[in-house]
């Protein structure tokens, strides 16, 4: 079964997450999978860049449950994101949930669209975005990062583009038409979709030389590749210890059975 989807457009490689059955969950398999395509493509002198994307409504939905990665390779294929030598950018166009947010944010730059949405849910389950936090600390505004580490609240793209999880909330043409006087969403300044709000970034990156793009990108991630030596196996640990206990077996149980957990007042 093919996982991840292949293609390539003027230096640009595509890598769609196609695993709809689990809403793209980050199984053993997909992260083993996404791992050699990233290194495939950083071997590939005519790649550019990559696209990191998505088939149906649901970018990445965590770890998968039923078949979790191991945490060292999880964490491993979002060092390898950060620390390839050729920009990442996310296009989300759906749902993000725990892990994935960790990996969207090893994401060089993402770009979300209006139907996307957004939540920690860890802290839900009995366990805490522990590895991720080595992409999304150093990313996300403090006070964001305390609320929805905290509460597992589900928040859309023009949030996180203020907190500073992506790049550009692409706007939304929901409801948009209802609005009087306008008779197309071209019509309304800002309104564009995902692939609209990508071109200009694409484009720049295809006019960036390969060198040049490899040490500009090596400047802003040096501090993030430093956090992964000194914190990761930390926080390995930490997931570990987590995941081995009563209180998230209880959760990961309850989300399986679609029921509230015990601890629910």
């Amino acid at each position: 079964m093919t996982l991840i989807v292949r293609t390539e457009e003027r230096g640009i490689a595509t890598l769609m997450l196609d695993s709809p059955a689990n809403r793209n969950a980050l199984s053993a398999e997909l992260v083993g999978a996404l791992r050699e395509a990233l290194a495939a493509c950083a071997a590939d002198d005519t790649v550019r860049a990559v696209l990191l994307t998505h088939t149906g409504t649901t970018f990445c939905a965590g770890a998968d449950l039923t078949a979790p990665p191991d945490p060292e390779a999880f964490v491993g294929l979002m060092r390898e994101i950060v620390a390839l030598p050729k920009p990442v950018v996310a296009r989300v166009d759906g749902h993000v949930r725990a892990g994935g947010l960790g990996l969207l944010a090893a994401c060089d730059i993402a770009v979300a669209g209006g139907a996307s949405s957004f939540a920690l849910t860890e802290s839900r389950l009995g366990l805490a975005p522990a590895v991720i936090s080595l992409t999304l600390l150093p990313r996300l505004d403090r006070t964001a990062a305390h609320r929805y580490y905290l509460t597992g609240e589900r928040f859309g793209a023009a949030e996180a583009a203020r907190i500073s999880l992506i790049t550009e909330a692409a706007g939304s043409a929901e409801g948009v038409k209802d609005v009087e006087g306008v008779e197309d969403v071209e019509d309304v300044e800002g309104v564009k979709d995902v692939d609209k709000a990508l071109a200009p970034i694409l484009d720049g990156l295809r006019r960036a030389s390969p060198q040049g793009l490899a040490a500009s990108k090596e400047l802003v991630t040096a501090t993030v590749l430093r956090s992964f030596d000194q914190y990761a196996e930390d926080l390995i640990a930490r997931s570990a210890a987590l995941f081995a206990s009563d209180e998230a077996r209880e959760g990961m149980t309850a989300f399986l059975e679609r029921r509230d957990p015990a601890w629910v007042r």
